[in-house]
């Protein structure tokens, strides 16, 4: 446990990825394999629920510390993390206990499932009683079923890869799924990659550049092929040896999350490799992305959940065919056997052909990128008709052409700290617009601003807080911010009764708060422009 808590606590002193992985690798080298079954379980973000209600621990913590419920209050909105403010507020301890981290959790935490009130008690005062400051903190997080860290599964899958000398996709497949943290299970996943799993492995994706100037600059039109940006989930799909996956961007294998997709790819040929987006589709018809986020993340979705919020994988490269390599190809050639390809699937399936724009101007397609919207994309890609699929970014290849963000203006209406580097200062803030008199919230954002910034407005939150709640702080509406987002949607969980797509601060505005913009603006953003 304690080398356990000091890797998270190398982990949480620095945001460089290099670090992050340096102090991972030294953590396997030097601890057994059943501690780190269980470490990687809780790195790439699996977590215990069920064991404690946090209300509880914080009640034991004041007792155990001998101070006031206000006092605890008031740290907690200091500090900003509950399992942070319980392991500083507690009296020192020898901090002595070198129990390994999967005894701490098989022989102590698991059995408190099932355990009375006065035994979880008696536990967790043991706990904090024999662990240091940095042991208390994991503890408290793993109780409580909020372990997070600021270290990606990707990170650690590289970290695993670099440790073990395979593929990360290897070791990304062997995590997928439901993963048993035992000493058995972490040998095996560094086990030398067997033949049925070289079938699985994806290529690297080819990634593309933002396009910030004019797109004459590319040169004639007729040298492009045009597509629309579309909002989904990146993916490859592969079928080989009667088998099929499905692999986010991110290094996901997703195939169980959308079984319709899987079920379609059943029906393509041996040795196909499709590159494309995944997205909410029913009957053919592109689907915003808020209705794919109810998919995302569920690992074996019911019937019901896929029946209501179907998906669909839209392709727009065929990397191998017949087993045949094809990322050497120029891209137009790669594009009319895809055709081919896809001239065979059924229509309104699960499988779709992305579409190629028809432009005989960069005009044109400037009036196709206006329109982006209307058809659920977030705007145009272009991609060069030579290019081969390379691994990564590769400048002049393949440009993303977005449509600009829509942008409002909103007053600052609450604020609670950060965590991490930020914990202590307000940085994380809800903006509301006007309705018949009244501020409503509409988004909530809290990149954007420089550090100069933030101590600004930290001080202004300081000197015009209205009222508290717990860390939340409602503060006199004089603020005024330029918010950014991407999209927008109907919502009947939020206040304003829409919800707002990657939200983010551009600039503080001078002018009064009386002058920024009101409900009716924002919903003038629907497509549907009506009311909620």
């Amino acid at each position: 446990m304690k080398l356990f808590s000091n890797l998270c606590e190398e982990l949480d002193r620095t945001t460089k990825t290099t670090e992050k992985v340096a102090a991972l690798r030294r953590y396997f080298e030097r601890t057994t394999p059943a501690d780190a079954a269980w470490a990687v379980y809780f790195l790439s973000g699996q977590k215990i629920k069920g064991l404690m209600r946090p209300r509880k621990l914080c009640t034991w913590a004041c007792e155990a510390a001998g101070i006031p419920e206000w006092l605890f209050n008031e740290s907690y909105e200091a500090v900003g993390d509950l399992a942070e403010t319980i392991a500083l507020i507690l009296p020192p301890s020898a901090g002595k206990d070198n129990t390994p981290l999967h005894a701490w959790v098989e022989e102590r935490l698991l059995p408190l499932r099932k355990a009375t009130e006065e035994v979880k008690h008696r536990a967790v005062l043991q706990a904090w009683g024999t662990l240091d400051e940095a042991g208390r903190f994991v503890f408290n997080k793993v109780i409580t079923g909020t372990f997070r860290l600021g270290v990606s599964t990707m990170t650690l899958i590289r970290t695993l890869a670099e440790s073990s000398g395979n593929d990360a996709t290897v070791i990304a497949g062997r995590l997928a799924g439901s993963w048993v943290p035992t000493a058995d299970s972490y040998k095996n996943l560094l086990a030398p990659p067997r033949d049925s799993e070289d079938s699985g492995r994806p290529f690297p994706f080819f990634l593309a550049y933002p396009l910030e100037g004019d797109p004459e600059s590319l040169g004639p039109v007729s040298a492009w092929q045009a597509e629309w940006q579309w909002d989904g989930v990146r993916a490859q799909l592969l079928r080989r040896d009667g088998k099929t996956f499905l692999w986010s961007r991110g290094g996901e294998l997703i195939t169980g999350t959308f079984p319709e997709i899987g079920d379609a790819a059943g029906r393509l040929p041996e040795g196909t490799v499709l590159d494309g987006e995944i997205l909410s589709c029913r009957k053919g018809s592109i689907l915003p992305f808020s209705n794919l986020q109810r998919r995302i993340g569920r690992k074996r979705p019911g019937e019901k959940i896929v029946a209501e919020f179907p998906a669909a994988f839209m392709a727009f490269d065929l990397l191998e065919d017949d087993g045949k390599d094809l990322r050497g190809e120029p891209l137009s050639e790669r594009r009319r056997k895809l055709e081919v390809r896809a001239a065979l699937w059924p229509r309104g399936g699960a499988l779709l052909l992305s579409p190629v724009l028809e432009a005989r101007s960069w005009g044109d397609l400037t009036g196709a990128r206006g329109k982006s919207r209307d058809r659920n994309a977030e705007g145009l890609m272009l991609k060069g008709l030579g290019s081969p699929y390379r691994a990564g970014r590769h400048c002049g290849d393949w440009w993303k052409w977005k449509v600009n963000p829509f942008t409002l203006d909103a007053v600052l209406i609450y604020a609670e700290p950060g965590h991490g580097k930020r914990a202590g200062l307000f940085t994380d803030y809800t903006f509301g617009v006007w309705h018949e008199g009244t501020l409503v919230p509409v988004a909530k954002a809290y990149s954007g601003l420089t550090d100069a910034e933030i101590l600004k407005v930290d001080s202004f939150i300081r000197r015009h807080t209205l009222e508290k709640f717990g860390p939340v702080r409602s503060v006199t509406p004089a603020l005024v911010f330029e918010i950014a987002f991407e999209g927008i949607q109907r919502s009947s969980r939020h206040k304003s009764g829409v919800s707002v797509r990657f939200p983010r601060i551009l600039r503080i505005r001078e002018k009064r708060p009386e002058e920024a913009d009101t409900l009716e603006a924002v919903l003038s953003f629907l497509p549907d422009k009506t009311k909620v």
